[in-house]
């Protein structure tokens, strides 16, 4: 029997090269990706090389950075190191924001592409679906789930993920729309192909790019998620993260601005990188902006 050659799409071999090339020529891009490295080496080898236990009450109370026998970046209301802190609560923030994204993209891709393959009434039960949980106050509902379930990591995670996934879904289902009337899709469904592998094999890998764009949006909007849940009290307090330093802080920042000041930035880097990341592959991936 005959093997059947089914069109893996069009080539986008060289059109990859091209974003490469293009993202790396983006200064504010590759700032963000030197940004995120740091910070994730920092999370992996900060703690076995600053070994100091966040936990731990070493000094006084609000001794501010260069202080007499102070830690580097001083310490916060109950005497902890902050330095120890943000080396080691960056491990909890970034894992809580990967498995959210991770979820988010499930959820949304199954759910988007879905609707875009199919339409008809598939289409309209899925958005509906996706609308109700679009128009939920997305900060409420996680919070009313982390306070029913538990604020462990790995629960805010869920939280963060089952409010934010609308937006991938939606992205998805527009790529869908727009790919399954080209060509070769069509030639797809002419040799018989099953629908699942026309969706998997065929048109997802040509909707990956918009997708890889919004994936590094959610891992900073994840990451702000999980600060503002900290911020709020709904945090694990047996885990440090830069949102509970800030929280725990918040009430003696103008007479301790180092407590929350320094978490703080350690947010906004993070998010910033995932940002400046966001907005290189999507000027790489715009066909229009590579030819130039």
């Amino acid at each position: 029997m005959t093997d059947v050659i089914l069109p893996d799409g069009p080539e986008l071999g060289a059109g990859g090269r091209g974003a490469s090339k293009m993202f790396f020529a983006n200064k504010p891009a590759v700032a963000g990706l030197i940004m995120l490295t740091f910070i994730i080496l920092m999370t992996l080898f900060g703690p076995l090389i600053y070994t100091e236990d966040p936990s731990d009450i070493i000094a006084r109370p609000f001794q501010g950075p260069g202080a007499e026998n102070a830690p580097v970046l001083g310490t916060d209301y109950l005497g902890r190191d902050v330095l120890a802190g943000i080396v080691n609560g960056g491990g909890t923030s970034l894992w809580v924001a990967v498995i959210a994204a991770s979820m988010i993209v499930l959820i949304g891709v199954t759910i988007g592409s879905l609707a875009g393959f199919y339409g008809g009434w598939v289409d309209s039960a899925l958005m509906r679906f996706t609308e109700f949980f679009q128009v939920l106050p997305a900060l409420l509902f996680a919070m009313v789930v982390v306070t029913l379930f538990g604020p462990s990591p790995f629960k805010i995670a869920i939280a963060i993920g089952l409010v934010l996934w609308p937006q991938i879904a939606r992205l998805t289902r527009a790529e869908f729309l727009r790919l399954k009337n080209l060509e070769f899709v069509k030639a797809a469904r002419a040799i018989g192909s099953s629908d699942f592998r026309i969706m998997f094999r065929v048109m997802f890998p040509n909707a990956l790019p918009p997708l890889i764009v919004a994936t590094t949006l959610v891992m900073g909007a994840a990451i702000l998620f999980e600060a503002g849940l900290a911020f709020l009290g709904l945090g694990d307090p047996n885990n440090v993260t830069w949102g509970l330093m800030v929280g725990l802080n918040r009430q003696n920042f103008l007479t301790a601005w180092w407590t929350v000041t320094f978490p703080g930035m350690a947010i906004f880097f993070t998010v910033l990188s995932f940002s400046l990341i966001g907005d290189g592959l999507q000027d790489a991936f715009n066909p229009k902006l590579r030819g130039r």
